[in-house]
């Protein structure tokens, strides 16, 4: 997401007009897990807007709509996928991934359904990933089954931590809400491509947050070391401190990785005051 409000004023500069978020917040970070479009698909106007407010370095990672992950549980979805990725076109060469975000209910016994939309999808210019959150994928011999499944179709299963999340009791009522939203699933590690991307949940404790974060910065250094381009998203219960996070964090694996291409100059939250002539 971009248009988190909290953030003007706080990440974003005071002055931010409603919907115009995109601009600043691609100066701050560079990419952006688009979760709008999983509850409901933009105008092709607003689309076309987003591709001309960011400059071309920048990645959507985009959300596949949940009429076909949760409501179609991917059965029969042609005539839904199709249009979304016509509706995406302006945005494809800076598309990242689009994520197949499944419920935990779809099970080990599903993976035959996932593996014949994984066959069936378009791939250039598209990259694919999918997160999965039934307990069952995250344990042998069904995780190595799945893994195998996305790794024949250069698909990246997305690496989801709520650890820092779960570590402790919440402390706020966003807190509590993401408590009982987020699924508590074992943290993987391995990619399965090139472009590994994590969802790190982050605590409404900020020190038990920047330790969890902590815990990647050596892999993630390490594939960044070995080519790969890697993706880290970074959740809080409240998200206000999420960008100063992944600034950080950023900076961290710059240090640890020489040539990691630097972010760029985040403009400034407060307009400079005018000089006064007299």
């Amino acid at each position: 997401m971009w248009a988190h409000r909290p953030w003007v004023g706080h990440s974003l500069p005071a002055d931010t007009a409603p919907g115009r978020e995109l601009e600043p917040y691609s100066r701050l970070v560079n990419a952006v897990e688009g979760n709008t479009t999983f509850y409901a698909s933009p105008a092709p106007t607003t689309v076309e807007r987003w591709a001309t407010q960011v400059d071309p370095g920048f990645r959507f990672v985009i959300k596949v709509p949940r009429t076909i992950t949760h409501d179609r549980r991917l059965r029969d979805i042609d005539d839904l996928l199709h249009p979304f990725l016509m509706l995406l076109e302006p945005l494809a060469s800076m598309i990242g991934a689009l994520t197949f975000q499944l419920p935990a209910s779809f099970a080990p016994v599903d993976l035959p359904v996932l593996d014949s939309v994984l066959r069936r999808v378009p791939r250039d210019p598209w990259r694919w990933s999918v997160e999965l959150r039934h307990p069952g994928f995250f344990e042998s011999p069904e995780r190595d089954a799945a893994d195998r499944v996305l790794s024949a179709r250069g698909v990246e299963r997305v690496l989801l931590d709520s650890r820092s999340l779960f570590a402790r009791p919440p402390m706020t009522e966003d807190g509590r809400r993401t408590w009982g939203q987020k699924p508590r699933v074992p943290a993987l590690t391995e990619p399965l491509t090139d472009q590994p991307i994590v969802r790190f949940i982050g605590s409404d404790h900020l020190p038990t947050t920047e330790a969890g974060l902590r815990d990647w910065e050596p892999i993630v250094a390490q594939w960044a070391n070995d080519g790969r381009t890697p993706t880290v998203f970074v959740h809080t219960p409240d998200n206000l401190d999420s960008p100063m996070l992944a600034r950080r964090f950023h900076d961290t694996i710059g240090a640890m990785v020489p040539d990691l291409l630097p972010l760029p100059d985040a403009w400034p939250v407060s307009p400079a005051e005018q000089g006064s002539l007299f």
